[in-house]
């Protein structure tokens, strides 16, 4: 099982993911810049990323108290989601997100 996360700088990375993890924890575990203050509580939204279009019909739908943390994030899109917030499972594999831009 694969996702693909985008960096700040554009560059594509094939992560290695597992079923069951957070996509947040993944992307922490390949050591890419995202600071995941909280550890996957939902209660910061320094984990903030974009989901591919194609993906955004495929992933659980957000639940309010993600909704309500987006509304603190920078540089919030239609697409924005909290990577702490999509659990893995078979049907997410080949994900695609882009880390948002950082807040310092």
């Amino acid at each position: 099982m694969k996702i693909f996360v985008t960096d700040r700088e554009g560059q594509e990375h094939p992560l290695e993911a597992v079923e069951g993890w957070r996509v947040m924890e993944i992307i922490r575990e390949y050591g890419l810049p995202i600071k995941a203050e909280c550890g996957g509580a939902c209660s910061c939204a320094t984990c903030h990323v974009y989901v591919d279009e194609e993906w955004l019909s495929r992933i659980p739908a957000m639940r309010d108290d993600e909704e309500e943390m987006l509304d603190e994030a920078f540089d919030v899109q239609d697409n924005s989601r909290l990577s702490c917030q999509i659990i893995l499972d078979e049907g997410l594999d080949g994900l695609r997100v882009t880390l948002a831009p950082s807040d310092d």
